[in-house]
């Protein structure tokens, strides 16, 4: 699907909304973009993938299928096991800390983890410590004062996480998985991006809305805006030498 295009957001939205009864549809369809994202900048085929945070392994089977080679570092064992099975390779590993030599990998691949770290920028660090000087760095986050900021007690996140906490529990008769401040945090995009422009080891290739369907390079440029209207944030960046 062209990217950005309305054809493709719609496809992308319409997975989610179905992402807790037909999760391996959903999750498929957004590996696959994720690796055409990639693809405008690098090929996969030959490559090596280290995918940090990528839960049960859709991302890393998209890259092998690609002809990459692909290694999950995944710290959470019941991530790992969701599907039933233990994906192929899959190493439990933190993401502060990865069991990687400097520059093992031609690309490093985190969707979704940067809001669920309390220390970004030392995560961000660990990603650029194990690209190669040229390679590329994929980071892609929900930021906190987007319409999906709260995850599954969104949008009532913006009247205070823990009332909507105590929504989601009336309603469903269950805790959220997400407490504010312990598995998710507040992240924006303003601020990481001023983090990372500032940083001498890695360059922007691209930041971007994620899932917009038109403007998907302008909208995050628009201070105040961007941080409501991006969705989530798109980071590609390219280690210096």
């Amino acid at each position: 699907m062209r990217d950005p295009s309305l054809r493709r957001s719609y496809a992308l939205f319409r997975a989610f909304l179905h992402e807790q009864t037909e999760p391996e549809h959903c999750y498929r369809l957004l590996a696959r973009d994720a690796a055409d994202q990639v693809e405008r900048y690098v090929p996969l085929d030959g490559a090596v993938v280290a995918d940090v945070g990528g839960g049960s392994g859709h991302f890393t089977e998209e890259f092998r299928r690609r002809g990459a080679h692909g290694y999950l570092f995944e710290p959470d064992t019941a991530e790992l096991t969701a599907r039933g099975h233990t994906p192929q390779g899959a190493v439990v590993a933190d993401g502060y800390l990865l069991p990687l030599a400097d520059g093992a990998a031609d690309v490093c691949f985190s969707s979704n983890v940067l809001e669920h770290v309390a220390d970004p920028q030392t995560f961000l660090s660990e990603l650029v410590r194990v690209t190669r000087p040229g390679g590329l760095i994929y980071v892609a986050f929900t930021n906190w004062l987007s319409p999906w900021g709260g995850h599954e007690t969104a949008p009532w996140h913006y009247l205070g996480a823990e009332r909507a906490r105590t929504r989601y529990r009336r309603r469903t008769g269950r805790p959220a998985k997400h407490t504010l401040g312990e598995n998710l945090f507040a992240v924006h995009i303003g601020t990481t991006l001023r983090q990372v422009r500032a940083r001498d080891d890695v360059a922007v290739v691209t930041a971007r809305s994620r899932y917009a369907p038109f403007l998907a390079e302008a909208i995050p440029r628009l201070p105040g805006v961007r941080e409501i209207a991006t969705w989530n944030l798109l980071l590609i960046l390219r280690r210096l030498p």
